[in-house]
């Protein structure tokens, strides 16, 4: 019987360490983008208010782990480990794995969403259960339509209606989608 997909609790890319989040990341997230409005533009929550916020939800992301639904990981630069620079958010749906991620706004720019988003996809799809990666962004966020592009998922159509941005608008806002699939 294989056993349920799921992330290691550490590994690397070639230039990032990746770890399952604690609650203890909460001060370093919150200083470095829980709070930016830029940063937040294009997520489904607004900008925290205090540290208490960011460490609510990493709580959250630390059960979905011990119920193996969820694996958020935070990211770092190898050559400077406690400086954490964002987040990927994988979870697990049937046979499928959706992505979600976010990075501080000082580091855009230089392929690491890319990089990391290669690696898990790769990740998810070497898994024997797992048939399907995906993920989706807002029809105005080219960025990380290119995240995707470039981890090998291509456009599969736009989903009308489909996600409220309350950094955006209180309505539900249409989203591209994209797969990469076995």
């Amino acid at each position: 019987m294989t056993a349920p997909y799921h992330l290691p609790n550490a590994f690397q890319t070639a230039r990032f360490n990746l770890r399952r989040v604690v609650e203890g990341d909460a001060p370093a997230l919150f200083e470095a983008y829980t709070t930016d409005a830029e940063v937040m533009r294009y997520l489904g929550w607004k900008p925290h208010q205090c540290v208490d916020e960011t460490a609510e939800f990493l709580r959250g992301a630390s059960a979905e782990w011990d119920k193996g639904t969820g694996f958020a990981v935070v990211a770092s630069r190898r050559d400077q480990p406690t400086d954490l620079i964002g987040m990927f958010h994988p979870r697990l749906i049937g046979h499928c794995v959706r992505y979600g991620y976010v990075l501080k706004s000082s580091v855009w720019g230089q392929g690491i969403a890319s990089e990391i988003m290669i690696w898990l996809v790769n990740h998810a799809l070497a898994h024997p259960e797992i048939f399907r990666a995906e993920a989706f962004c807002d029809v105005d966020n080219p960025a990380s339509a290119r995240v995707m592009e470039k981890a090998g998922m291509t456009q599969e159509g736009t989903l009308r209606r489909y996600f409220r941005h309350p950094n955006i608008s209180d309505e539900p806002r249409d989203c591209v989608i994209y797969s990469k699939v076995l």
